[in-house]
């Protein structure tokens, strides 16, 4: 673990505020990671993406770098366009 990990881990345990907006916060990121990388692995650009879903190469970018309050019609135009399948879960 390293000295960023640690400290995450110390915050959380003594501020339930910081830790509540961690989590949010990461979930948020992790979906524009995820976009990114299968953009990646099916070798589009941005802008290839963007022709797929009818829509500019800035609005990727947007959802790859910062994906919060995201429209579930938007995720499942971007899984068409990458030939995946969108999936939900609820815990």
């Amino acid at each position: 673990m390293n000295d960023v990990e640690k400290y995450i881990k110390r915050r959380k345990k003594s501020d339930p505020e910081f830790s509540e907006g961690f989590e949010e916060g990461y979930r948020e990121f992790e979906i524009g990671v995820l976009i990114k990388q299968a953009r990646e692995a099916a070798g589009m650009t941005q802008e290839q993406l963007a022709d797929l879903m009818d829509t500019k190469k800035t609005a990727i970018s947007r959802l790859e770098n910062r994906a919060g309050d995201i429209k579930l019609s938007t995720l499942r135009k971007a899984a068409k366009a990458l030939g995946k399948e969108l999936q939900l879960s609820l815990k």
